[in-house]
């Protein structure tokens, strides 16, 4: 294993990072980074270096691999700072109810019908469930979203089979996979896609909105089991991956744990020498 060892500028006087480049297994070239404080104690993940500095020093926009400060983060965490504080300064809302939507359709409210009947009540049913309108197209709200790691390095999106086309006005592929992605979550019903072929023609009048903006589908035996073996595919190679990089900690356990026997039995050769 390589080390570099330097001054970390965007940490307090006195701290170190380390950039340790395994050499072997199936992790080799890539690289592991530890801080020193300066009183020599090692910190493995930026939890551990937070929980140690506390409060004197604030990690939010401070990227543990690199050991710099993000300056679009700091920016935002700047701008989100003055605007509580600005907020603050403004008078207090004494209101403590919470904002309602006031569409009578979809709550469950009672209903007065006038006649010039003596025995009118205010009749409510509050056994029945008021389904909420959904927006047609909703998902398209969520184009042009991408995701970010704490890095700001784009994260890939993942590929969809070639049978899985999309309907509706301005579809994408990101506008499908979030469709789909959100079918899996809110509705327990199974996922065909759009089962009316009139829905091409004129999806505003024949768009199921329980199914997400796809055509039709079925998934068959052999879909399941490719996917079964990707997973098991998938799955051994992080198994291996775990294994390197344990087998690498271990190496490195065992080679500071021979420098600190070797130094430990110079300074004990140096100090019987001293006394000869």
């Amino acid at each position: 294993m390589e080390k570099k060892r330097w001054e970390c500028s965007a940490l307090p006087n006195g701290w170190k990072r380390e950039e340790v480049t395994r050499k072997s297994g199936l992790s080799a070239g890539k690289s592991d980074v530890y801080y020193f404080s300066p009183t020599g104690k090692k910190f493995r993940s930026k939890p551990q270096l937070a929980r140690y500095l506390g409060n004197s020093m604030d990690l939010s926009s401070f990227d543990f691999r690199t050991g710099k400060l993000l300056m679009s983060k700091l920016h935002k965490n700047r701008q989100r700072i003055h605007h509580d504080h600005s907020q603050s300064k403004g008078k207090p809302d004494l209101n403590t109810s919470l904002p309602v939507r006031q569409t009578a359709s979809i709550f469950k409210q009672p209903v007065t019908k006038v006649t010039n009947h003596p025995s009118n009540k205010v009749k409510t049913d509050p056994q029945k469930a008021v389904e909420q309108p959904r927006q047609l197209f909703w998902e398209k709200k969520l184009s042009g979203l991408n995701t970010y790691d704490i890095a700001e390095e784009l994260v890939k999106t993942m590929d969809l089979p070639k049978g899985l086309q999309g309907v509706g006005p301005g579809y994408t592929g990101n506008t499908l996979l979030s469709a789909l992605a959100s079918a899996l979550h809110t509705s327990s019903a199974p996922i065909t896609g759009q089962l009316s072929a009139a829905v091409e023609k004129n999806p505003g009048v024949w768009l199921n909105t329980t199914q997400p903006l796809c055509k039709a589908f079925m998934v068959t035996d052999e879909d399941i089991r490719k996917q079964e073996d990707l997973v098991y595919s998938v799955r051994k190679r992080l198994e291996e991956a775990l294994m390197a990089d344990m087998l690498a900690h271990m190496e490195e356990a065992s080679s500071e744990a021979r420098s600190l026997k070797e130094e430990l039995m110079d300074d004990s050769s140096f100090s019987e020498g001293d006394e000869k």
